[in-house]
């Protein structure tokens, strides 16, 4: 039996995707877990999120209409641990609490080779852990046992998941957010950047695509519908959820790329975000989540959500018979005046 529209069910999108009608979503656009040890995703290893946005993307080539979209907002991992990573730790000058040079130390360990670390130490006037940085460039307190870290690039990873699924990368735009200060400590020790954007990765089923420019306004479409940078801020309190985006960001891609009345598919969807967007722009919705607390809460949003556009929608309908009638009334007027004229003449 299909997924039921407008609702967010509780399970493995691996499992359930396979469960919503082939070609029926307009758009699918989610956020997976980016594997940066947030606690929802803890149960996976690298290998498992690999194979979990394998499996996941492979599946939308049968529900996506033919000419519809993937969109992925995704970052690459930052701290990817990789035990293979020489153990060298920088030499920071700022930070650095003692003058002792590698020079100095070599100098007494050449006139007292008998010494041993915590002698040279006592005889330079440094700690034993200054002694091995500058011999060795380790932190024997810690450092030089733990794994190192370095960028890992997703986009390949990513690209590659959509073409073996069948799809074709149509687009890709960054979302430059505020800068990761908290999350970012490591720019104090290196000459690594801040955290401050992510991607949207778009990707198309073949089929004929519907471009109907009338879904922005000019403004919407100069600002951010023909741009390749999306700037908004991100989420201040992510109260009910460990990394939630902006309802912007959705909300633009959905506007973009989906008429009113289509579905649109979130398979991560976490507080509810996406679906709101949906709902706010007129769209049906189908959301998948794992965590059962999710689910709750953001069916709860949703439901708010969904009413509160009812009403909305309700009072516009009453103002436009209004409306109607007060433009018939004018029209009216106007043809009598214009009748009058042509009498006269």
């Amino acid at each position: 039996m299909p997924l039921s529209i407008n609702q967010i069910h509780n399970g493995d999108s691996r499992e359930l995707l396979k469960q919503i009608a082939p070609n029926s979503i307009a758009c699918s656009v989610w956020s997976p877990p980016y594997f940066v040890g947030k606690e929802y995703e803890k149960y996976l290893s690298y290998e498992d999120w690999v194979g979990m946005l394998q499996t996941v993307i492979k599946h939308h080539h049968s529900i996506l209409k033919p000419g519809g979209f993937l969109v992925v907002n995704i970052a690459d991992i930052l701290c990817f641990q990789d035990p293979t990573m020489p153990r060298i730790q920088a030499q920071n000058l700022r930070r650095q609490r003692c003058d002792i040079t590698r020079e100095e130390v070599l100098a007494a360990k050449s006139e007292h080779p008998d010494y041993n670390r915590n002698q040279l130490a006592t005889l330079l006037g440094c700690s034993e852990q200054t002694i091995d940085r500058r011999v060795n460039g380790n932190n024997i307190r810690g450092g030089k046992y733990n794994t190192q870290t370095r960028v890992h690039l997703v986009s390949g990873l990513i690209e590659d998941a959509g073409v073996a699924a069948g799809l074709y990368l149509y687009d890709r735009r960054v979302w430059m957010k505020d800068a990761a200060w908290e999350n970012s400590k490591w720019h104090t020790l290196s000459y690594r950047s801040v955290d401050e954007f992510e991607y949207l990765f778009f990707f198309w089923k073949p089929g004929e695509t519907v471009v109907d420019r009338d879904r922005l306004t000019s403004a919407e479409w100069v600002e951010w519908g023909s741009r390749g940078v999306w700037r908004m801020p991100s989420v201040r309190a992510n109260n009910d959820h460990e990394a939630k985006f902006p309802i912007e960001l959705p909300r633009r891609v959905i506007k973009l790329l989906t008429a009113p009345g289509e579905t649109v598919l979130d398979c991560f969807m976490g507080s509810g975000t996406t679906a709101l967007a949906a709902i706010q722009e007129g769209r049906n919705y189908i959301g998948i989540e794992l965590n059962k607390q999710y689910v709750a809460s953001a069916s709860a949003a949703c439901e708010k959500e969904a009413k509160k556009r009812a009403v909305v929608t309700q009072h516009s309908g009453n103002e436009q018979p209004a409306k109607t009638a007060r433009a018939r009334a004018s029209e009216s007027q106007t043809g009598e005046q214009l009748a009058l004229i042509k009498g006269s003449a």
